[in-house]
């Protein structure tokens, strides 16, 4: 068994194993796991034939989406660890409360500031194929166009919510990441693998993108709300947290889990087939 194919395996096992503990709401488990899953893709990257500019720019990408899970790893244990804080919340002051979630929008910001860098790498690999002149680059271009009107829809609604300059400084490197796998996706089909798992994978990392954009936009607001409440009033939010769930059926952390490792699997390999393919030809 060749290394290669070894890391692949091991990969596809670590990402299995992620979604099932997020089915069995286990985080920290499924977190533990994806970030193996994209080591393991990584090793698996670096050990396969292509195109050199095009595995560094692939290897890139899938390391800065493993030192984001690292570091979501990372603040889940360190949430845990403030437990009692969180359970009390609602006695908190006003003041430490907005500290504290604009800390989560910061770190946030952050973890999607690595998805985007991380989708720059990802789709420079995309770029740096060579074009084949298939006519089904079409069909990709068309369907990135339909996923940036849907998601322009939606960010059109929510420009009567809050100021349109308010949440940028938060939001845009998830919109970065947004646009740029949209684009990749446009590009792909004239450098598709046989397979099709390039212009797949890059329509499930668009569908996280902007699942990271949607989530950012709403603490934000969330956020806003409390700073500057209407007419001098104020909610008090507390934050519960509950171990009730363990062991029990969750389908949402598992379908994220599997849509965010499938994208990064998906565009890896079919970049290395695509890759190969063209060698080949």
């Amino acid at each position: 068994m060749r290394l290669s194919f070894g890391l692949l395996v091991a990969s596809v096992a670590a990402g299995l194993l992620s979604v099932a503990a997020a089915l069995l709401a286990m985080p920290a488990a499924s977190l533990q796991f994806g970030l193996v899953m994209l080591l393991a893709l990584l090793g698996y990257v670096l050990a396969s034939r292509g195109v050199r500019r095009v595995r560094w720019a692939v290897a890139a990408g899938i390391g800065l989406l493993a030192l984001v899970a690292a570091m979501r790893l990372f603040w889940y244990q360190e949430q845990v660890d403030e437990t009692g804080w969180l359970t009390h919340g609602q006695g908190v002051a006003r003041a430490a409360l907005l500290a504290r979630w604009r800390e989560m929008l910061d770190r946030e910001r952050l973890a999607a500031l690595g998805l985007a860098l991380g989708v720059l790498c990802l789709a420079a690999g995309v770029v740096g194929l060579p074009s084949r002149g298939r006519r089904r680059g079409v069909a990709t271009t068309v369907l990135a166009l339909l996923l940036l009107a849907w998601f322009g829809l939606g960010f059109a609604r929510e420009l009567g919510r809050y100021p349109l300059l308010g949440p940028l400084g938060t939001v845009w490197p998830a919109l970065l990441a947004a646009l740029v796998s949209m684009g990749a996706l446009a590009l792909s089909g004239w450098r598709a693998d046989r397979r099709w798992l390039l212009p797949v994978g890059l329509v499930l990392l668009s569908f996280v993108a902007v699942d990271a954009y949607s989530d950012l936009a709403a603490a934000w607001y969330g956020w806003w709300v409390m700073a500057k409440p209407a007419d001098g009033a104020f909610l008090g939010v507390g934050v519960a947290v509950s171990t009730s769930s363990e062991g029990f059926p969750q389908v949402s952390p598992a379908l994220d889990a599997a849509v965010a490792l499938a994208g990064a699997g998906m565009v890896a390999v079919g970049a290395l087939r695509s890759s190969r393919e063209a060698d080949a030809s």
